[in-house]
């Protein structure tokens, strides 16, 4: 009997070995998560029949260092959670490993050319859709003409009054102006400046010209006695088609400008708007976001990242050191965007190492082959013993 139990001990510590010796293996790999095989005794009725494995589970719990790329695509989840990945057969796998690439079709992929599953989002009104394949748009986001013009600053008080008539020209006609450039439904630009003339004590007017033609109503902003606007505080300007473009008109927003003594200052002077242009790369944010950049300075996002959390993450049925599947023990996942519920951030430029300690599992593998020895020892011993026992008989 002594001799089966050596046996299923010898048995039980080669499968430790093994899973030991996987760890140490993949020390380096990305996303990998510490296996473990687990012992139970076995018996028959009350009777010792020796050591069997009863599990093998891995560390998902336990986060693995970070690891920083500097890379655009590069992401790592900073908490509990997992990417989704479909593969082309239609089933999910979920991953810690967040080393993404476009495809030849432009849909954003792991390193096993599964497709990422996120969130579309609504261009026009930041909505987010349905969860499917990110994809990355490709080609050129349009021209979007100028709308609202914000303008914020102190007119001062020791200005001059001006009684003669206003000329662009003439410097001397009117107290301070500003340059905004604007652009029409076609993306060219245009320069839009406002002249700023004092006609009163509380009264200054706001003068326009469009590439040095003058244009739209004068604005007439008006002062209390403390200094602050009481109107009005926007203006409607009908700037004409420019270059044959569509009607360009600007709401100019005013407030918050004030009559103080001092020096004139110009505090806000934007205006909305951008010509067309061609994308020039794609970045993952903190938030989830995928953020499409375009040669035009814009930044757009085009979805966001889904993560996947599950009730019981030790209950995944793995498919690799990386990749495992849901599972009855696991529970549906639930899911979400980063940073929401039990959700993890993201962590943008970096990745996610393996979780294996070094230290601990050459411990384990110094303790495996001692016990391994030791049962070796019981089957010497139990051979010699056989041996005797025959040579006396």
């Amino acid at each position: 009997m002594s001799l089966e139990i050596a046996v299923s001990g010898i048995n039980a510590i080669s499968s430790q070995l093994d899973s030991i010796s996987n760890n140490i293996a993949n020390a380096s790999s990305h996303g990998y998560k510490t296996g473990r095989t687990n012992f139970a005794s076995l018996y028959v009725g009350a009777q010792a029949m020796g050591v069997g494995v009863s599990s093998r589970t891995q560390d998902i719990g336990r986060m693995g260092s970070m690891q920083s790329t500097g890379r655009m695509l590069d992401a790592a989840i900073d908490g509990s959670g997992f990417f989704i990945t479909r593969g082309s057969d239609g089933a999910d796998q979920y991953t810690r490993v967040g080393m993404f690439n476009a495809d030849k079709d432009g849909f954003l992929v792991d390193g096993s050319s599964r497709r990422v599953q996120g969130y579309g989002v609504n261009i026009a009104n930041g909505a987010l859709g349905a969860l499917g394949d990110l994809k990355i748009p490709s080609g050129q986001i349009p021209a979007m003409a100028s709308s609202t013009l914000k303008y914020t600053g102190n007119l001062s008080t020791g200005w001059t009054t001006m009684t003669g008539a206003f000329s662009k020209d003439d410097p001397s006609t009117f107290n301070a102006s500003t340059v905004s450039v604007v652009y029409d439904s076609r993306g060219d630009k245009h320069s839009l400046t406002q002249y700023f003339v004092r006609t009163g004590v509380d009264t200054v007017d706001v003068k326009y010209s469009l590439d040095g033609g003058l244009v739209g109503a004068t604005t007439a902003l008006t002062f209390d006695a403390d200094g602050q606007l009481t109107g009005p505080s926007t203006a409607a300007l009908d700037l004409g088609t420019p270059g044959g473009a569509a009607a360009l008109t600007i709401n100019a927003d005013y407030a918050g400008t004030t009559l103080f003594a001092g020096e004139s200052t110009t505090l806000a002077n934007s205006v909305n708007g951008y010509a067309s242009g061609v994308m020039t790369g794609v970045r993952i944010e903190n938030n989830g976001n995928l953020v499409a950049q375009y040669s035009n300075g814009q930044r757009m996002a085009v979805g966001v990242i889904a993560i996947a959390s599950f009730p019981n993450e030790a209950g995944l049925s793995p498919v690799s050191g990386a990749s495992w599947v849901d599972s009855p023990a696991s529970g549906v996942p639930i899911v979400s965007v980063p940073g929401n519920g039990k959700a993890g951030a993201l962590a943008s430029g970096v990745i996610e190492g393996s979780n294996v300690d070094m230290t601990s599992e050459l411990v384990k593998l110094m303790s495996a082959q001692r016990s391994y020895q030791a049962n070796t020892k019981v089957i010497t011993a139990e051979s010699q013993t056989m041996q005797a026992l025959m040579q006396a008989i």
